[in-house]
């Protein structure tokens, strides 16, 4: 009996609504995109999905929850983003991102960059990297919180540069747009949700930390071309609580891998110069191990892991 119960909720699944959480908040890049992901699977799956914008402890806060409290049934999943491998090597959290995941499908990345105000002096990063040199500690840049991307990031490029900056965390895009435009920081890192205001002018891009200069801003210069030897584009999937259905499991991969196929997706992703990236279960699972493994080296040379 227990080995047909599993069975026959994979073949009615889904039977309601899902819901999805978003761990940023809605309005951003990710949110959007994934809202777009989210519509096109929902068709090959029949069932809607229903977002929610679970936002904090730089995008963990949402998987966490969605950890400690969702059945492992199909009805709660996530997008896991990279900080999820991170945050634990730099405090203590109430996840571990080897135990507690499912790991669905692989979807993107991102591509980083780093604003500052257009009437800002600032016309170059190398002006800032000089200006940081002459000012220790005085320039500082906004990110989406502690442990992401954007926050290693800037440490690697500080630490490359002989410099100290000081990050002042945010809960996302929207915060971090605001606080570079009102010169609350010098600087803003983060994903392309400063878009708009980089094409109105309001904003100014000084780099991009992808592999090549982007078709988007094909002016801005890459990390590489600045002399530092970095590529951080962030991936990430979507998962579940650990111990799900592996027949359900499948059923989510297969919309969301159909999804990333679909010609709206694809140009959602291009507005914010995301390409699809997919992988599949067995491929992600075993990407996020290794991916956790190197996080973790690159966070203890830093400096920024927790004290045991």
């Amino acid at each position: 009996m227990p080995l047909y119960l599993p069975a026959a909720r994979a073949q009615t699944y889904p039977s309601k609504p899902i819901t999805f959480i978003v761990p940023w908040p809605a309005g951003g890049s990710s949110d959007i995109t994934l809202r777009a992901m989210c519509e096109s699977a929902s068709k090959v799956l029949g069932q809607p999905f229903q977002v929610d914008n679970k936002s904090g402890a730089a995008g963990t806060l949402g998987p966490a929850t969605m950890a400690a409290t969702a059945k492992p049934d199909g009805y709660t999943i996530a997008q896991l983003p990279i900080s999820v491998f991170r945050l634990p090597v730099m405090q203590k959290t109430a996840f571990d991102p080897m135990k507690d995941f499912t790991y669905i499908s692989h979807l993107s990345g991102y591509t980083f960059g780093v604003t500052t105000a257009a009437d800002q002096p600032f016309k170059t990063f190398k002006d800032v990297i000089e200006f940081a040199k002459a000012n220790p500690g005085k320039v500082t840049y906004g990110t989406p919180g502690a442990g992401s991307s954007l926050h290693i990031g800037m440490e690697r490029i500080a630490a490359q540069a002989g410099i100290k900056w000081t990050q002042v965390p945010f809960k996302g895009g929207a915060e971090t747009n605001a606080a570079v435009l009102g010169k609350h920081t010098t600087l803003q890192a983060d994903s392309t949700g400063w878009k708009p205001l980089v094409d109105g002018g309001q904003l100014r891009l000084l780099c991009v930390w992808t592999e090549k200069r982007t078709k988007n801003w094909p002016d801005a210069p890459t990390l590489k071309e600045l002399g530092f030897d970095m590529v951080f584009d962030s991936p990430f999937g979507v998962g579940g609580p650990k111990n799900m259905d592996p027949a359900v499991v499948k059923k989510i991969d297969d919309a969301f891998k159909i999804a990333l196929e679909d010609k709206a997706v694809i140009a959602t992703l291009e507005k914010y110069d995301m390409t699809p990236r997919y992988m599949t279960t067995a491929a992600y699972d075993k990407f996020a191990r290794q991916l956790y493994l190197e996080e973790k080296a690159v966070i203890e040379k830093l400096g920024l892991a927790a004290k045991g």
